[in-house]
């Protein structure tokens, strides 16, 4: 079985999101985290899709591959939220959430994540996207979800795993879990081509 052979291997996510830490967790995969910082910087003309493929590469630019161990494995990934053709990202701050939220209210978005998983001597990126439909939000409801969890760091500025998710989301096409920013089923496959 693949977690088996993942055994034999150093796996490192190259992430601080605590939900992707939290769901490569739940796949009972061991790894250790390793923070990277890069200007995420894209070609607006581009597609969601080469879009989030692209930041979840460059993510990888600051790591010195040479430094490793063949059997070394490195997880990135990068997650947009695309409503009616424009990328929504994290909130600046609290009137930003709110914006954000207005705009998803009563509204169908798509959430891209991009997914690159490597070793020193091979490198796999694939993406996928998950339509997400709100119900109308009542101001109230966006005041109490912003206060209450203060979703700042979310693209977004929602967490589909939290309060809002459960009474504001009327339906998810696709990955649950890519919503919550890591495509599990899509990881396991790649973990399965390049061990």
């Amino acid at each position: 079985m693949l977690l088996e052979e993942l055994k034999k291997h150093r796996i490192i996510l190259a992430s601080q999101s605590p939900r992707r830490r939290e769901l490569l967790a739940g796949m009972g995969v061991d790894f250790e985290v390793m923070k990277t910082d890069v200007e995420e910087t894209y070609d607006p003309v581009w597609s969601p899709e080469a879009i989030v493929m692209h930041l979840s590469k460059l993510k990888l630019s600051p790591i010195d591959m040479s430094q490793y161990a063949p059997d070394t494995i490195f997880i990135t990934c990068d997650t947009i939220v695309v409503v009616n053709g424009q990328i929504i990202g994290k909130p600046k701050d609290e009137e930003d959430a709110k914006r954000m939220l207005r705009i998803l209210s009563g509204n169908t978005h798509t959430v891209y994540s991009g997914l690159t998983v490597a070793t020193p001597q091979k490198q796999l990126t694939d993406y996928r996207s998950t339509d997400v439909i709100f119900e109308t939000l009542s101001d109230e409801m966006i005041q109490y979800y912003i206060d209450t969890y203060k979703p700042f760091d979310k693209a977004g500025s929602y967490g589909v795993q939290e309060w809002i998710g459960r009474v504001g989301i009327r339906e998810v096409r696709g990955s649950f879990y890519n919503v919550m920013g890591l495509p599990t089923r899509l990881l396991w496959q790649m973990l399965e081509q390049i061990v």
